[in-house]
């Protein structure tokens, strides 16, 4: 144990949305019980990138007692989940803050077992050589960025209301409510939100459900997507071709399947080659996953026809 900085979250604050965890590019935070908890000191390098992410300020650092950072065991844990986009990011980000011992650490690591590495050291060491100190060119940096910025705008709006951004804000949505308003056809939707970069995993309404997956176009190309597909699932929405972030979407699925226990996951995915990026998604989840679960991936035409459905 040493005495060195590190992060501190405010349970009373946090809440819950989740917009720090992808931005911990170490993993050393997780969401446990609706709040995020600091899981692993050995694994938090004490910089506060998640800082500026989170949207109620519940995140500070503090000066304590904690275990050493160990770079080789965090770097080791990232090449297991996460994958080359969160290595970069993690080296870019010891590189603004001019950590020259843990970069050369990672950097001999990395060509040291490079053979078992299942993607091209030589080229990520190029791009992180590359890399300008303080240039924000990691997408999801940016798009948490915008969140951080509207929620601002918002929470001003709203006359300084707390609880965070409240289009994002986890909400499970009564049927037989809604089934006494005066709605346009029946919705068979049962929680928000449901892009995938905004939904929380941890939320109660996903123990033990059957997932939907869709890609964002395929609503509008199914006529009856609410009543044949949706109707008794949980959704989640995202297109693999458009949205930035996507390591983060490994890891949500990877939480719905080991952390809310889901049933089955059914992919809609249109019949176009981009669109398969979204069943590749799953499939890197559900290899990092401690559970197996029945996954089934339906292709529709641009015409809602359905050209293929099958479990694989």
């Amino acid at each position: 144990m040493m005495e060195r900085d590190i992060i501190n979250i405010d349970r009373d604050l946090c809440n819950g949305c989740g917009v720090c965890i992808p931005n911990c590019h170490e993993g050393a935070l997780q969401m446990i019980d609706g709040k995020a908890v600091l899981v692993n000191d050995l694994m938090c390098d004490g910089l506060g990138a998640c800082i500026g992410h989170c949207p109620q300020g519940a995140i500070t650092i503090e000066r304590r007692e904690a275990e050493a950072y160990d770079e080789i065991v965090t770097l080791k844990k990232m090449l297991q989940e996460s994958g080359r986009n969160v290595v970069a990011a993690h080296l870019k980000h010891l590189k603004d803050f001019d950590l020259k011992d843990e970069i050369h650490q990672a950097l001999e690591y990395l060509l040291a077992h490079k053979e078992e590495i299942d993607f091209d050291v030589v080229s990520l060491i190029a791009e992180v050589k590359a890399h300008v100190k303080g240039q924000k060119n990691d997408n999801n940096m940016i798009k948490f960025d915008n969140l951080k910025s509207a929620y601002a705008q918002t929470k001003s709006s709203a006359g300084g209301c707390g609880g965070g951004c409240p289009g994002s804000a986890a909400v499970e949505i009564n049927m037989d409510v809604q089934a006494d308003t005066q709605v346009s056809g029946r919705s068979e939707l049962t929680q928000w939100p449901v892009q995938l970069h905004l939904i929380n995993p941890d939320m109660p309404f996903f123990k033990d459900a059957d997932m939907l997956m869709a890609a964002d176009c395929a609503a509008f190309a199914v006529g009856d997507f609410h009543s044949k597909y949706l109707k008794g699932k949980k959704l989640a929405i995202a297109c693999p071709k458009l949205d930035s972030g996507q390591d983060e979407y490994v890891y949500k699925i990877q939480r719905l399947i080991d952390g809310a226990g889901i049933n089955t996951l059914t992919i809609i995915r249109m019949q176009v080659p981009c669109c398969g990026g979204l069943v590749q998604t799953a499939q890197r989840a559900a290899a990092q996953a401690q559970r197996k679960v029945p996954i089934k991936v339906i292709t529709v035409a641009n015409d809602g026809t359905v050209v293929g459905n099958e479990w694989i």
